[in-house]
């Protein structure tokens, strides 16, 4: 209605007071007839989709009994047919509702319902632990939604596809050769030479007196050290020309933003991807072209370099060695010597690979550093850890990851209250099963709540203190603290069959850039940008505003790199 007041506020004033009576009605009715149709439309889409629901809610009912495995988890009362769907509509950001509607019901595992799908929500570590243990079989599924679809290329890559041959086949590959102890050695030196270039580039913004942007600064090195491990190269095309300061060329920002975009993609509790079994091809909210669009420009960088390499190893004869994840992927074979992994299947995982590896280091160097100021008696003592550690006569290496105890201390505790995500990715129930003694219905959804987890009082004491030390101390710490957490108190990389295959080389790139960005460098906070503020976004969960920084080394000169392209 606002828009059309803001059209009939413009059309008014150009108008002579002579027309001016005639102009006011034929707009009002032009207004209510544009009503009408889009109200029809409405009201056309929820009779569509509750005559479909209808007959599957009253069949898939379960009967009334006494014996709580046969009850649904609690759950706010909903509407006929459309259920919770338009409370979800109606609030933003849409993760929201799920803590607000778990609050008044005071329980740690709910039941929402939406046009006939149940969408289980957890907040409980123990019902986790037997979602993701005990239950993790008949858990791994994952819906199949159009966005989905499209990234995973019709379902082909480890993360997208349905629990199956496909599912197993891809996991196998990337867990036993791709993230294998040989193949990240492999590639160390190509990470350490982004690890150098991260303290090069602001070496070069101190000497250029720029402010720092953190996350900026974290995207760009989490993305350059991506490009090295996947492509064995920073640059996505032969024309790239590259600044000598560490910057992204035109072409490499431009992938990055079109990265970002389609993970934004991912399910997202869209009231779509509850009825998207009806509405699938219409483009509603405008999700499926978001996601169409988005993947098919990272294709667009990705596909030549693949099309390329796959050319060269499979009828060109190959290079001297495998130097990389893509060569990996090509040059595999299974035991009667034919190509373990398709072109297609190739392209699929690597946009999979884009997406999964860059935010997560990202937003925890964001908050971590933010919280080391905002605390400086916690940045004193990562600083006198990587003194101990390491000293000031040389650059922290991946060796020295094992040792610092502090600074992984600090990441967990960033990861428990400063998820990168309000929810794990959705599992699916493949059929009828339990969890917290209610019943779960084959289909339903499974969302388990990060901040749910990371933020709850019944498992942290003070959750919204930001301490380290409580990651140091209490049974189950080993002695070399891993960013891994077990017993589903807070989420990390997750667990189970759908939890990350990449903890060690997400635990190195996140552990590295925050080691040199301290090692390499004093902080102070930007004096344009007025006192830090700890406000998180509801709906992203990023930092509110980025962090600006000034910058100095400390550091001698000699010990600051040149940039590698």
């Amino acid at each position: 209605m606002s828009q059309y007041r803001s059209v009939h506020s413009e059309t008014s004033t150009q108008l002579t007071k002579h027309s001016n009576k005639n102009t006011n009605t034929n707009i009002k009715m032009m207004m209510m007839m544009s009503f009408n149709t889009s109200f029809q439309i409405v009201l056309g889409f929820i009779v569509f989709i509750a005559s479909i629901t209808l007959l599957g809610r009253i069949l898939s009912r379960p009967s009334k009994t006494k014996d709580r495995s046969r009850q649904l988890p609690p759950g706010p009362p909903g509407w006929p047919i459309l259920g919770n769907l338009p409370e979800l509509i109606m609030t933003r950001p849409r993760s929201k509702y799920f803590h607000l509607a778990m609050k008044e019901l005071k329980t740690d595992i709910a039941c929402f319902n939406f046009a006939g799908t149940h969408t289980i929500t957890i907040t409980s570590d123990e019902i986790t632990k037997e979602a993701f243990r005990e239950r993790d079989a008949v858990l791994a599924d994952r819906p199949q939604l159009s966005s989905i679809e499209f990234i995973g290329d019709n379902y082909k890559s480890m993360g997208t596809s349905p629990y199956g041959e496909q599912f197993m086949k891809m996991k196998k590959v990337i867990t036993t050769e791709i993230m294998s102890v040989k193949t990240l050695k492999m590639l160390e030196a190509a990470r350490t030479i982004e690890a150098d270039n991260f303290i090069a580039y602001i070496h070069s913004m101190y000497q250029r007196s720029e402010t720092v942007d953190v996350r900026e600064l974290s995207r760009v090195y989490g993305y350059a050290v991506t490009m090295r491990m996947l492509f064995g190269r920073r640059h996505v095309t032969k024309e790239n020309v590259f600044s000598d300061d560490g910057r992204l060329g035109k072409a490499e920002k431009h992938h990055l933003e079109v990265i970002f975009n389609t993970l934004n993609c991912l399910p997202g509790f869209s009231p779509v991807d509850y009825v998207e079994r009806w509405l699938r091809g219409w483009n509603i909210d405008g999700q499926e072209e978001m996601a169409k669009v988005n993947v098919n420009l990272v294709r667009s960088y990705n596909n030549p370099i693949i099309d390329e390499r796959i050319e060269l190893w499979r009828e060109k004869g190959g290079k001297a060695a495998v130097e990389d994840w893509l060569d990996t992927f090509i040059t595999l074979k299974d035991q009667n010597g034919k190509y373990l992994v398709t072109p297609d299947e190739i392209k699929a995982q690597c946009v999979e690979f884009c997406i999964a590896t860059i935010d997560n280091p990202a937003n925890n160097m964001e908050w971590t550093l933010a919280e080391m100021l905002k605390n400086p008696e916690i940045l004193r003592k990562a600083l006198k850890e990587l003194e101990e550690v390491v000293g000031k006569e040389r650059l922290v290496q991946e060796s020295d990851i094992p040792n610092l105890n502090y600074l992984k201390a600090c990441c967990r505790e960033t990861f428990r209250i400063h998820p990168s995500a309000h929810y794990v990715p959705p599992h699916v129930a493949r059929q009828d099963t339990t969890l917290g003694g209610y019943l779960i219905p084959k289909g339903s959804h499974i969302h388990v709540c990060r901040p749910g987890l990371g933020r709850n009082p019944k498992i942290w004491k003070d959750p919204l203190v930001y301490e380290p030390e409580r990651h140091l101390q209490g049974e189950g710490i080993t002695k070399e603290v891993t960013l891994v957490e077990t017993e589903m108190r807070f989420v990390s990389f997750s667990t189970g069959r759908r939890g990350c295959v990449g903890v060690k080389v997400g635990t190195i790139m996140m552990v590295m850039m925050l080691a040199r960005f301290l090692q390499g460098f004093n902080w102070k906070l930007y004096q344009g940008c007025g006192p830090l503020s700890l406000e998180e976004d509801d709906a992203s969960l990023l930092m509110a505003k980025p962090l600006l920084l000034s910058v100095e080394p400390r550091l001698a000169p000699n010990l600051y790199p040149k940039f590698r392209p």
